[in-house]
């Protein structure tokens, strides 16, 4: 039995030792979560990021005890939410859904941001890979690429294509196929797939690269045509389909990451946590059933790899958005 001094003592080695020890480890990570986490959703409702989100979401909510709650901040192609992100207590109740296009392409695009993503934000694991499909309104009459170049090539600057902001996944799958095909098509960027697609299906706008979850249920219900995939093979979503660089674009291929994020100095024990339950969801069949038909490939990692992969990309993104012309900002 340990005598009052050692108690004493021991209650002082814990408040002296720093965050991610072995006394933190038994009283932090033991009760965490104590109250409601808020998940940042980097991008408007409806659209892949928000539905995956919310799945997410609700997986933890289950596995944690405590309600996730989604706040969507869509807006600067996604620097409004990572701020908020970074800017948020280092305690693990804020964590966000993070895309490839806002943590590496708007850290490239922008000359200046309020926030440093390497430095102040932490991973926490992969969740998907995700290839865009190239979608167009039916009103717009080509059948394929191959008829899609033509017509782009007979007249410069005339069709339009959507995006959710500049430097995202579907801005960067339309510039690389513009200059590896050679035609000019004119940008129109949204704040989210939702009102992109809501513009792209009343044929404001002529088509979009998107991801699986809101482009291909439209796209079977004849609703938009589906001309191509940006992944390098097909995909088990739609065999039929084929990709963009056997249709007429040799070389062509976009796939961009969704992961889990927080900030920066949250306990390790926490973020342990929280990697365990988001690789767990990964695995589920029932997420599998759920997103097997979006064209997506569910993966998880650790939060070393996922950091790595971050760091690896920008320098990469760099070169790839000075080839295509996009400015920095």
């Amino acid at each position: 039995m340990m005598t009052k001094p050692q108690i004493a003592a021991a209650v002082l080695l814990c408040a002296l030792a720093p965050v991610a020890s072995p006394c933190f480890a038994q009283s932090g990570a033991a009760d965490y979560p104590l109250r409601p986490i808020r998940m940042i959703v980097p991008l408007s409702p409806g659209g892949l990021v928000d539905t995956f989100g919310r799945t997410v979401a609700q997986h933890l909510s289950e596995r944690l005890g405590q309600p996730v709650v989604v706040e969507n901040r869509p807006g600067a192609s996604q620097a409004i939410a990572l701020e908020a992100q970074a800017r948020s207590a280092a305690d693990g109740y804020t964590i966000s859904m993070a895309t490839q296009s806002g943590v590496v392409s708007t850290t490239v695009l922008r000359k200046s941001l309020p926030y440093d993503a390497l430095r102040e934000l932490a991973p926490i694991s992969l969740l998907f890979e995700s290839p865009l499909y190239l979608v167009i309104h039916p009103t717009v009459q080509v059948t394929s690429i191959a008829e899609l170049i033509k017509l782009a090539r007979a007249q410069p600057g005339k069709l339009t294509f959507a995006s959710i902001g500049t430097g995202t996944a579907p801005h960067i799958g339309a510039a690389v196929f513009m200059k590896m095909a050679g035609v000019d098509m004119t940008h129109v960027p949204y704040k989210g797939s939702s009102q992109a697609l809501t513009d792209l299906l009343s044929g404001q706008v002529n088509m979009m690269f998107e991801g699986g979850v809101s482009s291909l249920p439209p796209a079977r219900a004849g609703k938009l045509r589906a001309l191509g995939t940006t992944a390098a093979k097909r995909t088990a979503a739609m065999s039929e389909l084929p990709t963009i660089a056997e249709a007429g674009v040799p070389g062509y291929e976009v796939n961009t990451w969704f992961g889990l994020m927080t900030t920066s100095g949250v306990p390790r024990n926490v973020i342990d946590r929280l990697n365990h339950e988001a690789v767990d969801m990964v695995k589920l069949p029932s997420t599998q059933d759920k997103f097997r038909t979006a064209g997506i490939e569910l993966v998880s990692s650790t939060p070393e790899a996922f950091g790595q992969r971050i760091r690896a990309e920008i320098p990469l993104w760099t070169k790839i958005m000075r080839d295509i012309g996009i400015p920095a900002e």
